[in-house]
């Protein structure tokens, strides 16, 4: 499979969507720090949901040690309705312990953060602080796995295969061409797949074309 090709197929195509959250929230404030907070509030939860709760914590909190002036209560009433978002006010309510002014730029601290997973530390990596990173979510895994790009088993997998076999130049584009893809024709059920423009480049792995 070219899957330059394809990228490159999809760079055009998401043009006509709504950028996901978190690359709006960059472009909105170029702060590494509220990309951070976004990608945590974004976990399992719809990205208007998350921009909304975004919005108005984001005028409330500039900075990570903000945290300290609310409890934990508070947090979950400026981020409600967001998916789990008393188990979120808490990760943001201990952020201050862990970190100081400067959002790490590496994996490896990220993930040692209160909240901070994989998904949400190769996205910090990628849109943040414009290093590579692979951020493998539900979007990304199924259509990778869709295509016939890569047969695994979950998102961890996912990762771990595209990071030996996509081209460097493809990392930090993947999640964003990819969610955005998934979250208008490509979806987890019934994608559009009559309508889908590179239909060609795919195997339909496990999927029905819908009319």
């Amino acid at each position: 499979m070219n899957i330059s090709k394809v990228f490159s197929i999809l760079d055009k195509e998401v043009k006509q969507y709504s950028a996901p959250v978190i690359d709006l929230i960059e472009v909105q404030t170029n702060d590494p720090f509220k990309v951070l907070v976004g990608t945590i509030l974004s976990a399992r939860t719809k990205d208007e949901v998350t921009s909304q709760a975004a919005e108005k914590l984001f005028k409330k909190i500039k900075k990570v040690s903000d945290f300290n002036k609310f409890t934990q209560k508070q947090i979950e009433e400026l981020i409600y309705p967001v998916g789990f978002y008393i188990t979120k006010a808490k990760h943001l309510k201990e952020l201050p312990k862990h970190l100081k002014n400067k959002i790490p730029d590496t994996i490896e601290e990220l993930v040692k953060l209160p909240g901070v997973g994989r998904k949400t530390a190769n996205l910090v990596m990628s849109v943040a602080h414009k290093k590579n990173g692979i951020c493998v979510d539900t979007h990304v895994h199924k259509i990778m796995n869709r295509l016939g790009y890569v047969k695994t088993k979950n998102p961890y997998e996912t990762e771990k295969v595209l990071r030996e076999i996509l081209p460097l130049k493809h990392w930090r584009e993947t999640n964003f061409l990819l969610v955005a893809f998934g979250q208008n024709l490509c979806r987890p059920t019934s994608p559009h797949c009559s309508k889908c423009p590179i239909i060609k480049h795919c195997k339909r792995i496990g999927v029905k074309i819908s009319r």
